[in-house]
Parts: C-alpha cells; structure tokens; sequence
C-alpha cells in the first residue's frame, strides 16, 4: 500500500545542472513506489517554481522537491504562511545542498531519493526575519557580501568552488560595522564583519562545528564574527571541542535563543540561505516544528551531517 495518497514532484528545468535527466531517472521511479498519486511538474523559471509551490503545495500530502537551497528557500516562503503545509522531501540538486547535508540526506540522487521516501517525518523549525522566512541561516557583513560577489558564470562552470573564491575575494575587503543585538532579552553592543544566526550549520559545503545545533530545539545559534583572520579560524575549528570555552574567544562570540532584535548603525543587506532579501533592522523568532520534513533513518543520516539528537 502506497505511503501517501497525493504527491507533487517538482523541479526546475534551467537549474544549469548538466545532470537534470540522470538525477530523475533516478528519483521518480523510486519516489512513485509510494505514492498512489503523483504529480510531476518542470518549472522554466524561478518566479514559475514560486508560483507552482504556493499553488499545489496546500493541496497534496508531500512534495518533493529536486533542487538546492535557493529553491528550497523559495518553497518554504511560499508556504510558511499556509494553514495545510504538506509533507517536504528534498532532493540535493542544487550546488551546495546545505540543508540537505543538516538532515543527513545521501549525495548520490538516488541513494538519496531511497533515503527520503522511506524517511521518518522530522518537525523541522524555521525562522522569520521580519516579512520572510528562512531555514539554514540569516546573516548580514561578510556573509551578504560573498553571495553578492558570486560570479554566475563561475558559479556554472565551478559549482562550489565559486562560493570559495567569492568567500576569499570578500574577506580582503570585509568592513565591520557597529551593531545592537538583542537575544532573549541580553543586548550585546559590539564591533563587527558579519553576523549570522543559524538554523543548520552547513554553509558553502563547510561545517561550522557548533557543539549544539539542531533544526529541531526551538533555538538559533548565533555567531559574532568579529575580524577575519587566522585567530577567527582557529577558534572556529575549536568550538566543538570539550576544553573550548567561547567565554575566551577573542574574535568570534556565541550564543543561542529564539527571539532576535538586530539594529545596524548603518544598514546593512540580509542574507537568507545564500538570498538577498531585505535590510537591517530585523526582528527574528524560531517557529518552532513548523515544517515537517521527510529525513533519513539515523543510520542512513549518521555520517552525513544530522543535527538532531547530537548525531
């Protein structure tokens, strides 16, 4: 007996990816198996893809969803505000795949296509900025300046490596900027080159090794960079480590909570998961369990980078 009634299948048909036909041959089959009714749609561009998601979203009991983080982004904004969300199962067919590599999905389609469909169904939280939604990160500095120094062309024809180059481009010219930040009621007055708040803990393919982050406790992790240079790094790769102590950090500061009130001095982009979207001030909540998302059984997700339950 199928697993669900209705399902919706959807991808976009100029995502660049020179892969599109092998990565459904490899995924629709297996994804069928389990669904009694499915709908399978290409989109031609991204406004189409927004439109087809806020459309048939409300209406089938999963969607799948075979593209990267900017799609799934669009997705989850087009339906956080819906009062029937379906079920999501993502597909990492974009560049980067961070999301996909928070929950544990294999890389290989259709590893990952297996892994999905026979999934639990995990209570995922997001975050809202203001009128817009995320769920990998928010972030304003460095972080906003990367993604708009990516090089489209390079980005085709390098995939991850143009994020790395952008990153590397950036951080000669990172400015620092004087900011207030207010979790959970601490204000925390500070000197700054980027400010993140993450809901995962994947960015460009990178882990930041948090000791405690999971898309599912309610919380954000919120990192304070405050210069860019080999001590920040340093401390970076420390931060999971036992005798770390983030109290003694001289470059980056850490916290966590689920209310955030951020205000610049002079205002700054925001960056949701690799998105412009919006400025400075911004008012951040957890909403908490909003989605539901089809992950990988714990053994499947243990090397792929899950977050909850500390695995």
């Amino acid at each position: 007996m199928p697993r669900y009634e209705r399902g919706l299948f959807i991808y976009n048909g100029n995502s660049g990816n020179g892969q599109l036909e092998q990565n459904l041959s490899e995924t629709i089959p297996v994804i069928t198996k389990e669904i009694k009714e499915l709908q399978v749609i290409q989109t031609e561009t991204l406004e189409e893809f927004k439109e087809t998601c806020c459309s048939y979203g409300p209406y089938v009991d999963v969607l799948f969803i075979l593209g990267g983080d900017g799609t799934l982004h669009e997705c989850i904004n087009c339906l956080a505000d819906k009062p029937d969300r379906p079920v999501i199962g993502i597909l990492p067919g974009g560049t980067c795949n961070d999301f996909s590599r928070v929950l544990g999905t294999p890389p290989q389609m259709k590893q990952a296509a297996e892994a999905v469909i026979n999934g639990e169904e995990t209570k995922v939280d997001i975050g809202q900025s203001n009128d817009n939604y995320f769920i990998n990160f928010w972030g304003i500095g460095l972080i906003t300046e990367t993604s708009t120094n990516i090089d489209e062309g390079q980005k085709d024809r390098f995939g991850v490596l143009s994020y790395f180059i952008s990153a590397f481009k950036t951080m000669n010219q990172a400015e620092s900027f004087h900011f207030v930040l207010d979790v959970d009621g601490e204000k925390i007055r500070e000197e700054a080159v980027m400010v993140l708040v993450l809901n995962g803990r994947f960015i460009g393919t990178r882990e930041v090794p948090l000791p405690e982050a999971s898309p599912e406790d309610g919380r954000f992790d919120v990192l304070i960079i405050k210069n860019s240079n080999l001590t920040l790094f340093r401390e970076l790769l420390s931060m999971n480590k036992p005798w770390s102590d983030p109290d003694n950090f001289q470059e980056l500061s850490y916290l966590q909570g689920n209310n955030i009130k951020v205000n610049v001095e002079k205002e700054q982009k925001v960056d949701m998961d690799g998105e412009i979207k919006g400025a400075t001030p911004s008012h951040i909540q957890v909403l908490h369990g909003h989605f539901t998302f089809l992950t990988p059984d714990p053994a499947v997700a243990k090397n792929q980078g899950r977050l909850s339950n500390g695995q």
